[in-house]
């Protein structure tokens, strides 16, 4: 391809924020604690940086399951209400942030008079900067691996009283150099996840993770089901609305999470 083709070469970049082992915050993440810090409520924090209420209770989900300990506190109100405040915890991850970030500008300002590197670099650099879909994080320290003929459970300790298991292949086990006491991240879709009650009755799902339901959307087909598992742990399930209307369910009612091992899928930290 020709220079005369060729678009004008930019250098973009931001700082994915990683506190010990945990790769957790980025420039998103990161506006969104910093407009609650300033709104005081989470709905005026997802207006202010342009972003759906739905997808700022995702991301604080995600921060509080992936953190050592919470770093929003929310209080109840309305149907979009109720307030929000940092930790200070949080406080210290964000200023520390944006110390970083702005150092991180001044680099690439002076980075992009470089000469940039090959379209093939850059291709594979792109390649590189993959997210995960799933909508269900969780990171924590391995504690338990238990090989079969063919497939091995891995228990990993999230923090809180009930581990996660995941069921995946030995040649994976192999290649991710799995160990006990090394930290990963599990990863479970929405979809995945069935919401049952308690109950007498027993089921083979190897995850049955007790909780409280903290929140409902209900939309035209599906349902969104957000049980709170720990103090700083909440898991998201999709349910079809006619389960939703069968099971009744509620907020504030206790439910249990239900999954198949084979359904986590383990991702390294190491």
């Amino acid at each position: 391809m020709s220079s005369e083709n060729t678009p004008p070469f930019e250098l973009a970049g931001s700082i994915w924020f990683r506190s010990g082992k945990l790769n957790w915050g980025n420039p998103r993440r990161m506006a969104l604690l910093a407009a609650i810090h300033e709104h005081g409520s989470i709905s005026a924090a997802a207006r202010h940086i342009d972003l759906s209420y739905k997808a700022a209770w995702d991301a604080i989900d995600t921060m509080n399951n992936l953190s050592d300990e919470p770093l929003v506190l929310r209080t109840t109100g309305g149907q979009r209400g109720g307030g929000a405040s940092l930790t200070p915890k949080a406080l210290e991850i964000l200023e520390l942030y944006q110390q970083l970030d702005a150092a991180h500008q001044r680099f690439m300002s002076h980075l992009a008079k470089a000469q940039p590197g090959s379209d093939k670099n850059l291709e594979l650099l792109q390649t590189m900067m993959v997210q995960t879909s799933a909508r269900n994080n969780f990171a924590g320290k391995i504690t338990k691996i238990t090989l079969g003929a063919v497939n091995t459970e891995v228990a990993l300790d999230i923090g809180g009283t009930q581990p996660i298991i995941a069921s995946i292949t030995n040649e994976s086990v192999d290649s991710m150099g799995l160990k006990e006491g090394m930290r990963a991240l599990a990863f479970l879709k929405a979809s995945s996840i069935i919401v049952g009650l308690p109950s007498e009755s027993k089921l083979s799902a190897r995850n049955q993770l007790q909780g409280t339901i903290a929140h409902i959307e209900s939309g035209a087909v599906n349902a969104e089901i957000g049980i709170k598992i720990s103090e700083k742990h909440r898991i998201t399930a999709i349910i079809t609305m006619q389960s939703l209307e069968n099971l009744k369910l509620k907020v504030g009612q206790p439910a249990i999470a239900i999954f198949k091992a084979s359904s986590v899928l383990l991702g390294t930290m190491e």
